[in-house]
């Protein structure tokens, strides 16, 4: 192509103008400054000074993604000849029972295994039961700034909603005697646990502290019922206590949420007392 060019460059007579003057022809000299090539960039292919100066050149292109030195291993490939290293055997020498198949794991060849040789400690109660404490001296400060109303029964479900407890009710509410000289009136409140101090400082001021018990389904039913209506379906009947709870709960848990508490029979009362 080029000596396409050149030949009919030659061939073609020049016009000469004589009303204008050429420039004088300028000797062509060294640059003294060359420009120098940074490294990374070849004088020749796509990323060289002479196709940047052509085409601009991205330092980063999709086709020049690699994976840093060292990121990916490839599987080693046994039985494939002895030049690997790993051929014939494979790596796992000559008979015995570690060349010919597997052991469970924790086998150490018959000798006593090491989840044997270490000694036992302690145990995990699976009937133990979590309850979030809450103290008196903190619903009479939820009393005084009105988020809790004294008029009515206070469940855990108002404990909840008022933040006197956490969100994350396991098994259920205790109920502590901390800041019981706060309480000037009286309360009538339904826990699934209460201390010897805090009953006596409820009742002494003509309220009433009453022990009920819910299971974990009768817990989401009583804390989240709107759970159920969105779901379309019914609350469940409070769950009954088993017969190892019976004398540590008063009643069983109604649904939904009450809101006026139960008088305690003269039976009731012999029992507790």
């Amino acid at each position: 192509m080029l000596r396409r060019r050149l030949s009919s460059l030659l061939t073609k007579p020049r016009i000469t103008q004589p009303h204008k003057t050429l420039n004088p022809i300028i000797p062509l000299t060294r640059n003294p400054n060359p420009i120098s090539i940074p490294s990374g960039f070849s004088k020749t292919g796509p990323f060289s000074m002479v196709g940047m100066s052509m085409r601009g050149y991205s330092l980063l292109a999709l086709n020049d993604l690699r994976d840093n030195p060292g990121a990916s291993k490839q599987k080693t490939r046994k039985g494939r000849g002895i030049g690997s290293g790993k051929g014939k055997t494979a790596g796992r020498g000559h008979k015995g029972q570690k060349a010919r198949g597997t052991m469970k794991f924790g086998f150490e060849g018959g000798q006593t295994p090491l989840r044997r040789r270490l000694p036992k400690r302690g145990f995990k109660n699976p009937f133990s039961l979590t309850f979030q404490p809450v103290g008196l001296g903190k619903i009479a400060r939820l009393i005084n700034t009105g988020k809790i109303d004294s008029g009515e029964l206070i469940t855990m479900k108002t404990l909840k909603d008022t933040g006197a407890i956490g969100k994350q009710i396991e098994d259920g509410v205790r109920l502590m005697g901390r800041g019981a000289e706060l309480i000037q009136w009286p309360i009538h409140l339904e826990v699934s646990r209460v201390t010897a101090r805090a009953k006596a400082a409820v009742e002494a001021t003509g309220g009433s502290v009453r022990r009920v018990h819910y299971n974990k389904l009768g817990f989401r039913a009583l804390l989240k019922p709107e759970w159920f209506e969105k779901k379309g379906r019914l609350l469940p009947r409070p769950a009954r206590p088993p017969p190892k709870l019976k004398d540590k709960v008063d009643s069983t848990g109604r649904l939904p949420a009450p809101r006026v508490p139960i008088p305690f029979t003269d039976e009731e009362r012999a029992t507790a007392a």
